[in-house]
């Protein structure tokens, strides 16, 4: 490694495709199955990041359909809220570790609120593959320096509430 860490903004998707939260659930469940997508953040018009519509999202409309004879087709109330999200600057190893700890697919990158971009877990595997041709090294060499690149380690952002 050069010293410098693998951030965020460095890995992220920029061409995402959301959701409106005036969107009625099934035009966004049919969004994610048109698009072949496990799911997509949902922005307000001034594009501020409000959480995120999944599969898992999708599951909870089947199950209150059943229910509750699906009293509101409206997106908002499927909408995971507290969605796992990270900043531009956060580090590549604690964006893994954030996949690890945390039941999500996606990581959607805020800055002031406002979404940036997204990582996937997928992101990931593709920039360490990248770095281990680019760098000629062995798999576990590259990770070891991964390891101890310069800069401290940014927090997860989560987003409580």
């Amino acid at each position: 490694m050069t010293g410098t860490a693998i951030l965020a903004r460095d890995m992220m998707t920029q061409n995402l495709v959301t959701l409106s939260p005036d969107l009625d659930v099934f035009s966004a469940i049919d969004i994610l199955l048109r698009k072949r997508i496990s799911g997509a953040p949902v922005v307000d018009s001034q594009g501020r990041y409000l959480g995120v519509f999944s599969e898992s999202s999708s599951m909870r409309v089947i199950v209150n359909a059943a229910y509750d004879n699906l009293p509101d087709a409206g997106l908002m109330p499927f909408v995971d809220l507290q969605a796992p999200t990270i900043e531009p600057d956060t580090e590549m190893l604690t964006i893994c570790q954030t996949f690890l700890d945390q039941a999500t697919r996606r990581l959607p990158v805020l800055e002031n609120g406002r979404l940036l971009g997204q990582i996937s877990r997928r992101d990931v595997m593709r920039r360490v593959i990248e770095l281990s041709r680019v760098k000629k090294c062995g798999r576990s060499e590259l990770l070891y320096l991964s390891a101890l690149a310069e800069g401290n380690q940014q927090m997860v952002a989560m987003r409580i509430g």
